[in-house]
C-alpha cells in the first residue's frame, strides 16, 4: 500500500511540474517588429496571445469577414488554442491582421525567445517569426 502511495505521489509531482513547464511560455512578448505587445496566456489546458498594445493604432481592414473589419487590432486575439506536447505548442492558429489570413501554427520557446512558426498545412510550408519577452 505504500509502495501505491509513493508512485501516486510521484506521478502527481510530474504532472505538477509538466505543468509548470507548459506555463513558462505565460507573459507579455514584443511582435517581431517591436510594434505591438502580445500577451500569451491560459485558458482552461490551451494557450492563447492577444495584442494589448500597438504602435499604431487601427482598425482590422484586411479581414475577410466584413462585420469585423470596424474593429480595433489592439484587443484581437491573435494566437488561439495551442496545447503543449514536450517542448512545443502546436495545434493553433495564428491570424495576422496585416493580411487578414489565418494560419495553422506552433511556437516554441527558448529561454526569452518565443519562436512561432505560421503555415499552410505543413510547417515546411512555412515562416517563423520571433517575439522577444519584456521583462
Amino acid at each position: 500500500m505504500k509502495t501505491m502511495i509513493a508512485i501516486i505521489g510521484l506521478l502527481l509531482s510530474f504532472s505538477t511540474a509538466f505543468a509548470q513547464d507548459a506555463d513558462k511560455v505565460t507573459g507579455l512578448y514584443w511582435s517581431p517588429h517591436k510594434d505591438a505587445k502580445i500577451e500569451v496566456y491560459k485558458k482552461g489546458d490551451k494557450y492563447f496571445g492577444k495584442s494589448v498594445w500597438v504602435a499604431n493604432p487601427r482598425k482590422d481592414t484586411e479581414n475577410p469577414l466584413k462585420t469585423l473589419q470596424s474593429r480595433d487590432v489592439l484587443g484581437i486575439e491573435l494566437l488561439t488554442d495551442f496545447s503543449f506536447d514536450k517542448d512545443t505548442y502546436k495545434g493553433g492558429k495564428i491570424y495576422d491582421p496585416e493580411s487578414g489570413k489565418t494560419y495553422d501554427c506552433k511556437m516554441t520557446l527558448a529561454g526569452n525567445i518565443l519562436k512561432v512558426r505560421g503555415y499552410i498545412g505543413i510547417s515546411l510550408f512555412g515562416r517563423t517569426e520571433t517575439f522577444e519577452r519584456i521583462r
